[in-house]
């Protein structure tokens, strides 16, 4: 079935956002980033266990990077709502490129100490503070509002299969290659790629009647939000969700001490969720959530919590891919339909910002939850951490049911446009 245009209007096509020329670009662009930064995760993830070897060596690596998105969200939103978005992509992607070739510098002089690659991992979470909200709040600018669920369907379906092959060839070339200094190679190089991509996109018209730098500009972003309980309910729910269901920082340990596999099997492993996630993002653009999407989003994150719990107790390698898969699939339909939310719920001119705040609530529940996961799992031991994060992550479902009524009973996403 074709998703639907606006009521009364004919059905567009499955692949209707690829007909504009930037979608294409900046898509292009966004492949070659995530696949270049999920082979780097892989290689860092294997190294810096190998040279530590503990729980806690690891949760470091979620919170290097998680810190510069918190201490610079309002910065970086105000900037990405200032300035062109598109220069500012080629900026960020310009530095991705530079820190993957420090890493690959410092991994060539056989490191012993970590310091080092925490230090460049602080630099990516500066890049990525940027990118972000430029990122997310360039996306509406490219298709027309009628075909913008289709675009963040397709978006998050490509994103996903990036996770999907990224991990698997890091996985892949940290073992073919015997270390981790080629795979940062390779990592510059997909950065450079996405940087030349974002270069050649239509510089996009300034916004007009810019409002002026105040205090109560910077702090605007945060205010929409809070005001904003669909919004606020639906960003919420996926950083209290994710951070206490992610097992993903673990899995280093789960490949080798659990499941007693090399770097191939860590690889597959952080796959599997993007796989999941992929074909349901793909199936989400043949068939788009057009009824009681709030309701289908709770169920999903529900899903998620329950398959965080089987994936936690499983000793089986296919089973943990089946898990990991699930965790994926329900995972992408809060990605798709808070996304959608957060959009077209948001002004243009205030896109930045309350991207900005998104952006730290998704860092929140991506590396901090890696950080609560290693911290966790140093303390409690790795299984329970895991299970005892799948149980919360469904205590969280009932809560936020009953605290965001609103955004339970949201029906069609394009309603949210102001």
């Amino acid at each position: 079935m074709s998703p639907t245009g606006p009521r009364g209007s004919a059905p567009v096509a499955w692949w209707v956002a690829f007909g504009h020329r930037d979608f294409k670009l900046f898509q292009a662009a966004r492949l070659f980033a995530v696949l270049g930064s999920q082979m780097q995760s892989v290689a860092i993830g294997w190294q810096i266990y190998a040279i530590g070897g503990r729980p806690i060596d690891l949760a470091w690596v979620g919170l290097a990077q998680f810190l510069p998105a918190v201490c610079l969200s309002l910065v970086t939103g105000h900037v990405a709502d200032r300035f062109q978005r598109r220069r500012i992509l080629v900026v960020c992607y310009a530095a991705m490129a530079l820190l993957s070739a420090a890493l690959f510098a410092f991994t060539r002089a056989d490191p012993t100490h970590l310091g080092p690659i925490y230090a460049v991992l602080v630099g990516v979470g500066v890049a990525r503070a940027f990118q972000g909200p430029a990122s997310q709040s360039l996306l509406p600018s490219l298709v027309p509002v009628e075909h913008f669920s289709n675009a963040v369907a397709w978006s998050s379906s490509l994103w996903q299969t990036a996770m999907v092959l990224g991990p698997t060839l890091g996985g892949v070339a940290y073992a073919a290659f015997g270390g981790a200094s080629k795979v940062y190679a390779v990592a510059a190089c997909s950065s450079l790629s996405a940087c030349a991509l974002v270069a050649t996109m239509r510089p996009i018209p300034p916004r007009a009647g810019r409002e002026p730098t105040t205090l109560a500009s910077v702090f605007a972003g945060v205010k929409y939000v809070w005001t904003n309980q669909v919004v606020l309910g639906a960003i919420s729910l996926d950083l209290f969700a994710v951070l206490l269901g992610g097992a993903t920082a673990l899995l280093p340990i789960y490949a080798r001490d659990i499941l007693h596999l090399g770097p191939w099997a860590l690889g597959i492993l952080r796959s599997a969720p993007a796989a999941g996630a992929a074909v349901t993002g793909v199936a989400l653009a043949l068939r788009p959530i057009d009824k009681r999407a709030g309701a289908k989003m709770f169920v999903c994150v529900a899903i998620f919590g329950v398959a965080t719990i089987v994936f936690g107790l499983s000793r089986s390698f296919a089973l943990s891919l089946v898990a990991l898969v699930a965790i994926g699939a329900s995972d992408m339909v809060s990605v798709y339909v808070r996304s959608a939310l957060v959009q077209l719920a948001t002004p243009d001119a205030m896109r930045g910002r309350v991207s900005a705040v998104n952006m730290v609530f998704i860092g929140a529940s991506n590396e901090l939850g890696e950080f609560e996961s290693g911290l966790t799992a140093q303390w409690f031991g790795t299984v329970a951490s895991v299970v005892v994060g799948g149980v919360g992550t469904l205590l969280v479902v009932a809560l936020w049911a009953l605290r965001f009524p609103k955004l339970r009973r949201v029906d069609e996403l394009r309603d949210a446009t102001p």
